[in-house]
């Protein structure tokens, strides 16, 4: 498999992979359209989403091929902590992922590790974020057993990060850069198991820590409520990562892949962070422009967590997140024809959302008909196709977007 390509820097990267989550099929071509270089996805089994749409066997060989065909990779999470009746089933996912060229399998359980080795051995496999790599000595551990990559723990700095990577030039380093954080050490938590019966290390988290919390203390006998504000408590709450700015010190040093987080969010969501990095990272927009594009998608404060050094300031103490300043209302399926996903009228400014230049062009509809040509005042039937007249070229995959 080619490697990044290095810069004559000390160590670093001079164009780090963009990785984005696929949830479904819809998702990886979204994500692939608007300037991914690869995706990740999970099957039906054995992935820590296990709510997302996730791919059939048939539908992740036509995601590899479709990714292929376009110069793109697909990384497969096969990471969740493995019990021993889940081995003759991983091995057949294993031996599966080789056969229809996955580009990577990633696995956190030392035990699926070496299972992939004896069963898929042409198979690269990177080391998920679960499996807690926080030092150079794990990391070289993973690349004397054969692992040609490492998704860091999130709790690293950058200067960790450089001190791995100077002690382990050959091995990648993957890292993610934005979305959801979880409240637990890189993702190692029972809190969903102990309040819902759903174990998150094995891909069924409900996100409780997303929740409302009232927290009580007896005294005397009775119920004293501690709130951090008048809405309630919301201590496990994260506020989402957000390295836009410091995309530059992760290539310095040694990051060699760019990982957004987010399989079980919105296409809208994934359109729009994809589109910010991509800019941001080819020099098409500043990062205050692409600051701006990531608050049209719902989103919780952001925060650059421990990228230099201990962070008291990571707890979300807002609502679970706040609403974009942009609402999604339609898909473009080719020039003049969109499929409605929210209500709007004639006479809305839309935006288009696009890896083209029409990105962030507003026009006024100024009429619309439906597919047998009656006109239409009010866009508010679900997925109704629509013609409507735009004043430059628009493409598939294009989204329209309106001021909230």
């Amino acid at each position: 498999m080619k490697k990044p390509e290095q810069s004559a820097s000390a160590g670093g990267f001079r164009k780090p992979e963009l990785l984005a989550p696929a949830g479904d099929f819809e998702k990886l071509k979204t994500a692939l359209y608007f300037g991914a270089d690869a995706v990740y996805l999970g099957g039906k089994q054995f992935s820590l989403r296990s709510f997302a749409g996730n791919f059939t066997a048939e539908e992740m060989k036509e995601a590899v091929s479709y990714a292929h065909a376009r110069g793109k990779k697909v990384y497969v999470a096969a990471n969740i902590f493995a019990r021993n009746a889940d081995f003759p089933a991983l091995a057949d996912a294993f031996a599966y992922l080789q056969k229809i060229g996955a580009d990577a399998a990633l696995v956190s359980d030392p035990g699926a590790f070496a299972l992939a080795r004896r069963v898929a051995p042409r198979l690269p496999l990177h080391i998920s974020t679960q499996a807690n790599t926080t030092n150079r000595y794990a990391a070289a551990f993973w690349r004397e057993q054969g692992a040609e990559r490492v998704v860091l723990a999130r709790e690293l700095s950058l200067a960790e990060i450089a001190e791995i990577h100077a002690a382990e030039p050959t091995l990648e380093l993957e890292a993610f850069v934005h979305g959801a954080m979880c409240i637990s050490y890189s993702g190692r938590c029972l809190l969903s198991n102990y309040l819902a019966g759903r174990d998150s290390n094995r891909g069924a988290c409900i996100q409780a820590c997303r929740w409302k919390f009232t927290v009580r203390a007896r005294e005397g006998g009775g119920e004293c409520p501690v709130e951090e504000d008048a809405r309630g408590s919301y201590i496990f709450n994260s506020k989402d990562l957000y390295m836009l700015p410091h995309l530059s010190a992760l290539a310095e040093a040694g990051v060699c892949s760019f990982k957004i987080e987010g399989r079980m969010k919105s296409r809208y969501y994934l359109a729009t962070v994809v589109n910010a990095y991509r800019r941001v990272m080819d020099g098409a927009m500043t990062v205050e422009e692409g600051q701006a594009e990531l608050r049209k998608a719902a989103h919780r404060d952001f925060t650059a967590a421990y990228a230099f050094g201990g962070n008291d300031e990571t707890v979300s103490y807002a609502d679970s997140q706040r609403q974009g300043t942009h609402e999604y209302v339609a898909d473009v399926l080719e020039d003049g024809l969109v499929q409605m996903r929210n209500r709007f009228r004639v006479g809305d400014e839309l935006e288009v959302l696009s890896p083209s230049r029409a990105c962030n062009k507003r026009f006024v509809v100024r009429e619309m008909e439906d597919e047998a040509g009656a006109p239409v005042e009010d866009a508010k039937l679900v997925m109704q196709k629509l013609r409507l007249a735009c004043p430059f070229p628009l493409a598939a995959g294009d989204i329209l977007r309106r001021r909230s």
